[in-house]
């Protein structure tokens, strides 16, 4: 690998960027055209039906694509979905080399795309910003290998870790700067969800509060559906609401959030496990939990938290009945504390953000309850 290969796959992950929060259930793909030392085509791939990155690319090449080399963030697919196989159009367009960033997790793919290219005389090399490219798409891979959607658990929590003061009040913890950086994590997500206590307590937007950026769908989890009828969730003009519910509850709030245009639909098991399962059947890739610390603590004790965001504000509200981000865990020991993975830590403004992943195999939940 060298400079110039990793400087263009590096394009090819910017291009695949604008496409954040829009592919799912595929990957974000981004794809260079490269001829003599100069970019000749570029393309990236807008969201699911469309052409896939590597279309676009050849298309803007034109006959200047023929003995060039390609650059793509993922191995090239090479099975008819609802587009054509990529690997044809390469071949079909007569490139030379093909750098391929990581290797597609997907059966369909997985490495059957490489095979065909060399197979039809191209050079292939793989592997190049590798790191960068599993990274971008971390929730396509888990949405492969793990038949789920990818969680990550985000909240706001002052420096002695409270999310709120002891009478519920927690607008605003952090600055201007960190609440800016929640809404385009929004705006790269599938859903955000939270249950009934953060509808009754906050009464949040779950927006993106940008103007030309996508909006989450915005899920409520609740068993007995005890919500106010005005929640600014249920005003759907600029996102869709979804409320996920137990069989039977609160019929005459159902009618009226139907008639607002909330989607309602009742599951026999309203469990954080349950709703990934039925959000995967949706397409979706990446779900952001928002929710108080009972929530929290259930859907990571049922592994549908991956990553965790921690917003933490240089402030100090004490309080023994102020809650914290994350409910009881059933833990008595520190050695049975959950340790995070792959860390990093960084400032915005006066707050820092930390991110982390949490551990393979957890215990599951211990029947923790949903208001």
């Amino acid at each position: 690998m060298n400079d110039f290969d990793s400087s263009m796959m590096r394009r090819c992950l910017d291009l695949a960027r604008k496409a954040l929060g829009k592919t799912a259930p595929n990957p974000m793909v981004g794809a260079v055209v490269v001829q003599n030392g100069q970019i000749v085509g570029q393309g990236y791939h807008p969201g699911a039906g469309q052409p896939h990155a590597e279309v676009f690319a050849l298309r803007e090449a034109e006959h200047l694509a023929r003995g060039a080399t390609i650059y793509v963030s993922l191995e090239p697919c090479n099975h008819y979905g609802r587009t054509p196989p990529c690997t044809e159009a390469l071949i079909a367009a007569g490139v030379a080399k093909v750098v391929v960033g990581m290797v597609d997790p997907n059966p369909l793919v997985s490495g059957t795309g490489i095979d065909r290219l060399r197979e039809a005389g191209i050079e292939v090399v793989v592997g190049v910003e590798e790191e960068a490219c599993r990274q971008l798409n971390e929730a396509f891979v888990h949405r492969i290998l793990y038949k789920r959607p990818f969680g990550i658990l985000k909240y706001a929590m002052t420096l002695d870790g409270k999310i709120a003061t002891t009478r519920g009040h927690s607008s605003w913890i952090t600055d201007l700067a960190a609440r800016g950086v929640v809404h385009q994590l929004r705006a790269a997500c599938d859903a955000v969800i939270v249950g009934g206590n953060t509808v009754r307590l906050d009464n949040p937007h779950l927006t993106s509060h940008q103007v030309e950026a996508r909006n989450p769908l915005r899920v409520v989890m609740t068993r007995s559906l005890e919500l106010p009828d005005n929640a600014y969730l249920w005003e759907t003009e600029a996102a869709a609401t979804l409320v996920l519910t137990q069989v039977g509850a609160n019929p005459d709030l159902q009618k009226l959030l139907l008639r607002k245009g909330v989607n309602v639909v009742e599951l026999d098991s309203l469990t954080p496990a349950r709703v990934m399962s039925y959000l995967y059947d949706l397409g979706f890739l990446s779900v952001l939990w928002e929710c108080g610390g009972v929530l929290a603590a259930s859907a990571i004790a049922e592994a549908a938290v991956q990553k965790v965001m921690a917003f933490i504000a240089p402030k100090i509200i004490g309080g023994d009945g102020a809650p914290s981000p994350v409910g009881d865990l059933g833990f008595q020991k520190m050695t049975e504390a959950l340790t995070l993975e792959r860390v990093s830590w960084r400032t915005i403004g006066p707050d820092c953000l930390m991110e982390g992943y949490l551990p393979l195999g957890r215990q599951e939940a211990k029947g923790i309850l949903i208001n």
